[in-house]
């Protein structure tokens, strides 16, 4: 089916310009010209360089640190193509920034996940591709609709040799059941879980390992890898069950305060990331990157001449 818009466009901000340039390679479609800057007192200054009429466009912008930088760019850049009268507006949010607050779990916190679903919707946005949401029921924050893409693809071709007998996919803690209960299916592998206890907003102590990784390699999955707190601490309870080897695998690889610090001492083997954040200038060589913009333009591109795109998020 062709798509009912005058075409498609492809729009950047400044959070991430290495991955839309890559989406648009995949796609053999080149980026808009768009000046994306900032006045001299930092605020966001927009103009597009090209007609959008009736365009079906596609806005790449994670939201990743500095996150409310990046935000109000999005932001802006919903709201300039909503009144250069676009077609369809989708923002291209491979990393969702604010996604941790989404309940309120004690008194007087907002709920700052379903803040940044309505300044969206505000805005003008008509649909939202995310992936790998650190709550996924993010998704019915929107009155729009949320394409939730997963990295399992991703990973899938990078760990498709290991060995299945001697490989335990482990989960960090019990909110990573769900995630690691995917991978070790997907890879046809066992896998374990990690209790944990938070002592507080970055500090956590691993307490039992539940499952079996005596002289297996294990490979601990997440959604995102912020501080490190969570992952490291998983990794050495691994180690002291007597794990061979430990690599760490997370889709969003944020790296925020500590995190480096605490890796480079941190006993494990490699750690692997994709690229829905923008890559640090000091990344360690143990730091190894996985494209996800195959994945993200295939979603774009069944979006646009509006083909099913459920194969592409089915956990």
């Amino acid at each position: 089916m062709l798509s009912s818009y005058s075409g498609l466009a492809l729009l950047s901000g400044t959070a991430h310009p290495a991955l839309a340039g890559d989406i648009s390679s995949v796609l053999e479609h080149p980026l808009c010209q768009a000046d994306v800057g900032r006045f001299p007192d930092g605020e966001v200054n927009i103009k597009l360089s090209e007609d959008v009429r009736g365009k079906d466009v596609f806005i790449i912008q994670p939201t990743c640190p500095p996150v409310n930088e990046n935000l109000v760019e999005l932001l802006a850049l919903i709201d300039c193509c909503k009144r250069s009268s676009v077609g369809r507006i989708t923002a291209v949010m491979p990393y969702f920034g604010y996604a941790r607050k989404d309940r309120k779990d004690e008194g007087r916190v907002p709920i700052t996940a379903k803040l940044v679903a309505d300044c969206l919707v505000t805005a003008g946005v008509d649909r939202v591709i995310a992936m790998d949401l650190h709550a996924p029921q993010i998704q019915g924050f929107f009155n729009v609709p949320v394409d939730h893409l997963y990295a399992k693809p991703v990973f899938r071709d990078r760990f498709k040799h290991l060995d299945r007998e001697t490989t335990v996919v482990v989960a960090p803690d019990a909110g990573g059941i769900k995630m690691a209960r995917a991978y070790a299916t997907m890879l046809g592998m066992t896998f374990a879980i990690i209790d944990k206890r938070r002592m507080g907003p970055d500090e956590v102590v691993s307490e039992h390992l539940i499952g079996d990784v005596d002289g297996k390699d294990v490979i601990i999955v997440d959604d995102l890898i912020a501080t490190a707190g969570t992952i490291v601490d998983a990794a050495r309870r691994c180690r002291e069950h007597g794990a061979k080897g430990v690599t760490l695998a997370a889709t969003h690889g944020v790296f925020a305060g500590p995190a480096l610090d605490r890796l480079a001492v941190a006993e494990v083997d490699c750690v692997i990331v994709t690229d829905s954040v923008r890559p640090l200038a000091n990344y360690p060589d143990s730091i190894e990157l996985l494209s996800v913009a195959p994945l993200l333009a295939e979603a774009i591109h069944r979006i646009h001449v509006c083909r099913s795109v459920s194969s592409l998020f089915v956990d």
